[in-house]
């Protein structure tokens, strides 16, 4: 696998920044953000929806011992449905770099949008999980705690089978939509049974 690059900023201290859950039809929307060390290669380092699960854990283990920094934010289901998934998602991104015990000089953000971060200047990278150590690392750490969420969730509602779609419209959740209705988890703002539909009733 070939080595992803660093963006090295004017040598500034440099947070990378991904979400995890923004599609799904529950569950919290999930961002981290990371520091990693200067000059700090992980060959494995790959956007996450690239890896195994195995995968993922393993550099998740890694990626929490050996940055300079990492957290998470998390945007609830009341938020999203209040604000819209896309301004709860900068919420969950913003509480993920408040939560940084080290201070970035340069934030890298996944995708093509932003909202901006106090002062800090910023950058947005398309596909940026699958070009950048530290996206990569934040895509990661975003991706296995939302996923560990959603198992969680999943021991309190059953039905849905979110210990593996993890709260995505698949089949088989909106089918358990159908027969058992909704959770407190559910969004009510998407379109919940691929209908068109934005409500149940």
């Amino acid at each position: 696998m070939p080595l992803l690059s660093h963006y090295n900023t004017l040598s500034l201290v440099e947070a990378g920044v991904d979400e995890a859950g923004r599609g799904p039809l529950a569950g919290d929307v999930y961002a981290a953000a990371v520091i990693l060390p200067p000059n700090y290669d992980n060959p494995l380092l790959n956007d996450s929806k690239q890896l195994t699960a195995k995968q993922r854990q393993q550099l998740r283990t890694e990626i929490e011992r050996d940055a300079l920094s990492w957290a998470i934010g998390i945007a609830t289901v009341e938020e999203i449905d209040r604000y819209n998934i896309l301004r709860a998602t900068y919420m969950a991104m913003h509480r993920a770099l408040d939560a940084l015990t080290t201070r970035p000089g340069f934030i890298i953000i996944d995708g093509n949008r932003f909202a901006p971060y106090k002062d800090l200047p910023f950058a947005t990278i398309v596909k940026g999980d699958g070009k950048y150590q530290n996206i990569a690392a934040a895509s990661i750490l975003a991706k296995t705690h939302r996923d560990e969420y959603m198992a969680e969730q999943h021991q309190r509602y059953p039905l849905y089978g979110w210990d593996h779609n993890a709260g995505y419209g698949t089949r088989e959740h909106r089918e358990a939509i159908r027969q058992h209705g909704l959770t407190p988890l559910h969004r009510h703002s998407f379109n919940l049974l691929g209908d068109g539909q934005l409500s149940l009733f």
